[in-house]
């Protein structure tokens, strides 16, 4: 039987000091609804963030107290399916975000769920892509907000944490006090204007202690690729970050020839934005399965 958690159940910083809301054994299903990264404050085109109480936005649901696991653990959580609740709402305002020197007037979008699909301004259908912007365990000190990624997760907005992903953390304090939140309809890489399609949903999910030495970590994988990703002060920083990680996956992890790993990553690796509007920069680098495979190496199941 799954153990679920409402999005009432809420916490705004990842720390030791924040008091699990459930404790679950490794491997139990969990179901979480999330709120949007405002908590739905905004649910006309009249509401602003001039109205907005900044203290309860990018809420995460729990945290959840995952039982046997300790520091310098690696958990694995198998999102199983990430589906949002909609509607979707998008905000541009003056000065903030990447391209808020070009925006002169504050405006709110409600974006309406047609099916599978979200409706920008009755002119643009675009097929949905659920995923979540806020997941992460808590640091082994200090307290860090929401909104704020990191080597513990948090707000990485990375389009590869949906449904049918794999995304590995490593443990900062035991029970590792997990959540997630700020779910997105859909949001292009790099989230320029500081907002995918801001939505509430619900998650299905395992949490499970996986044995990976050396796996560096935020770590994701797909059917298709693994990938890791970092959070720095400055795109430069975070995307050697990046590249230093998924060398060191390829090299200690996998296997590989310190020149075939660095060749391969320039040949068939994507290195991209996640997004570049938080207080930290989140680069992500992307690596075929395929070639892993060539080399004879799998991901631990």
């Amino acid at each position: 039987m799954a153990s679920e958690i409402t999005r009432d159940k809420a916490f705004f910083a990842f720390s030791p000091d924040v008091e699990p809301v459930l404790r679950v054994p490794q491997g139990q299903e969990l179901h979480l609804t999330t709120h949007d990264c405002f908590s739905g404050q905004l649910e006309t085109t009249s509401d602003t963030l001039e109205t907005l109480d900044w203290s309860i936005t990018n809420p995460a649901t729990g945290p959840v107290y995952i039982e046997g696991t300790k520091p310098g653990d690696i958990l694995r959580i198998d999102l199983r399916e990430v589906k949002t609740s909609g509607p979707s709402v998008m905000v541009a305002v003056p000065q903030v975000g990447a391209l808020g020197d070009f925006i002169t007037e504050e405006e709110t979008v409600i974006l309406e769920h047609r099916g599978d699909t979200v409706v920008f301004k009755d002119k643009v259908v675009v097929k949905q892509n659920p995923m979540l912007g806020v997941i992460g365990v808590a640091p082994a000190e200090g307290t860090i907000p929401n909104s704020t990624p990191g080597s513990h997760g948090g707000n990485m907005d990375c389009t590869l944490v949906t449904s049918g992903s794999k995304l590995y953390l490593t443990v900062g304090v035991e029970g590792a006090l997990f959540g997630c939140g700020d779910m997105h309809a859909v949001m292009g890489d790099g989230e320029v204007v500081i907002c995918g399609a801001e939505t509430p949903g619900e998650v299905r999910m395992t949490p499970q202690v996986v044995d990976i030495p050396d796996l560096p970590t935020p770590f994701i994988e797909n059917d298709d690729l693994v990938a890791v990703i970092a959070s720095a002060e400055t795109v430069d920083d975070a995307y050697k970050m990046a590249l230093g990680m998924m060398h060191g996956f390829l090299t200690k992890v996998a296997g590989f020839p310190v020149n075939d790993a660095a060749l391969l990553m320039s040949l068939v690796g994507d290195l991209k934005f996640c997004q570049v509007v938080d207080p930290l920069m989140t680069v992500r680098f992307e690596f075929p399965k395929s070639v892993l495979a060539d080399y004879g190496f799998v991901m631990p199941v």
